[in-house]
């Protein structure tokens, strides 16, 4: 019958602690308090007894919490009162709680091993010493169900009852019996040591590419789809650069002169409209002119040409830190080569100043 009971028991812990739920983890180590009532195996020949223990334990992870427990018990002998018979012991239990959200008790499986030693006096008459004295220790296993209840930061309750078997097969009052098995009601308090622990903050989240600019061309990661783009380019909304063109055609000068005609102020105050729009634009002011005359009066004629749309330019608000120049090429980039001779060498297309983007 004890067999049956032992492993009826076993099985049960097993199956039910295939469970599982979450909750805080609290991992503080305790110290138990614990007071109940021994009922006491019959063939053992002792009546029940209370009995107390006291112990430290801890929760391994949210659902597991081990514990090591001293126990005390002091039961009386049936056949004869004024024999002494105690008992006491360490076990060391295992117990799975089954926690939920949002309440502050649970109920829990327990399993444990450990070692208990009997002191039992008997009745050995005519022997002179009478009573002697058994003192001998067994191993002793455990299975039990229990609830555990919060109340509050610093103590929680436990009411438990469990079954232990005790393997003592060198009783004087039952020497047939290979162990004895005895039920355990208990009542007992758990005292967490130590300040309750603070959850860790979470660490802060990986920025996403929303959040970076890793080439400062004001398009985040994720829309830049150029993202080697360098400083002072002009970046579209792609950030991808912008290919920005000035252009001067018409900006031409007559014959021999370094005057800027009515119809090239027009052009160049669009140019200075362009210019304040993208402030990181550098332009160069190159001057130009035709084919007739010397190369080094032309030289000199072209200079002329750029100082003068220079000069407006910044005249007009344009930084000079964004031009470079004035620069004159004379008559060696003509738009339209023709021949040296007049009036062939006088393409007014080639009397002209530029403004070509550096970057």
């Amino acid at each position: 019958m004890k067999t049956r009971l032992l492993s009826t028991a076993l099985l049960a812990g097993l199956a039910f602690s295939q469970v599982a739920s979450a909750q805080e983890f609290d991992d503080r180590w305790y110290l138990t308090g614990t007071a109940g009532m021994n009922i006491q195996d019959n063939d053992r020949g002792t009546r029940n007894a209370p009995f107390g223990a006291l112990g430290v334990g801890k929760f391994l992870n949210p659902n597991w919490s081990l514990d090591g427990e001293l126990n005390y018990q002091n039961p009386n002998n049936d056949a004869n009162q004024n024999l002494n018979w105690s008992q006491y012991g360490i076990s060391f239990d295992l117990r799975r709680h089954f926690l939920a959200e949002g309440r502050n008790w649970a109920p829990y499986l327990l399993m444990g091993l450990g070692y208990q030693q009997s002191e039992e006096e008997f009745d050995s008459f005519p022997n002179p010493n009478s009573p002697s004295q058994r003192d001998e220790g067994n191993l002793a296993a455990k299975v039990g169900v229990g609830l555990q209840t919060a109340l509050g930061e610093r103590v929680s309750l436990r009411t438990e009852l469990a079954y232990r078997a005790d393997f003592d097969d060198g009783s004087v009052a039952a020497p047939n019996e290979d162990w004895f098995g005895d039920m355990l009601a208990s009542v007992g308090v758990v005292i967490p040591l130590g300040a309750l622990p603070v959850a860790a903050a979470p660490a802060p989240a990986a920025p996403s590419c929303a959040d970076l600019d890793d080439d400062g061309d004001g398009v985040n990661n994720c829309d830049d789809k150029c993202p080697g783009s360098q400083a002072g380019q002009t970046i579209g909304p792609d950030g991808c650069p912008v290919p920005v063109s000035i252009d001067l055609k018409g900006v031409n000068f007559d014959f021999d002169k370094a005057t800027l005609r009515p119809d090239a102020v027009s052009i160049l105050s669009e140019a200075t409209e362009i210019l304040k729009r993208y402030p990181e634009l550098k332009v160069e002011v190159a001057g130009h002119t035709d084919l007739c005359g010397k190369d080094a009066y032309n030289q000199k004629l072209s200079e002329r040409r750029a100082t003068t749309v220079y000069d407006y330019l910044t005249s007009n608000g344009v930084d000079a830190a964004r031009l470079v120049g004035p620069i004159g090429y004379g008559e060696s980039r003509p738009l339209e080569p023709t021949e040296q001779t007049m009036p062939a060498c006088k393409n007014e297309k080639n009397r002209r100043t530029e403004l070509n983007v550096q970057n």
